[in-house]
């Protein structure tokens, strides 16, 4: 189960940072979600911290159910 949490935590965490830098540095935002929805700037900076946040607790679980 933590496999699938951190994977979850990266693709959102690249999403997040995608659009946020997209909005920041580019003409619009970057990666998938604009395609589907209107996303505004604070809720990538949001997605980008919850993927962060799921990224490090399952690649943590994992490595604390690996070295038991």
């Amino acid at each position: 189960m933590k496999e699938i949490i951190a994977i979850v935590g990266w693709v959102v965490g690249i999403q997040g940072g995608l659009g946020a830098a997209g909005r920041l540095f580019g003409d619009g935002p970057w990666g998938l979600l604009h395609k589907w929805w209107d996303v505004p700037t604070p809720l990538y900076v949001a997605l980008f911290a919850v993927g962060a946040v799921l990224a490090v607790y399952g690649e943590l679980g994992k490595k604390r159910a690996s070295a038991a």
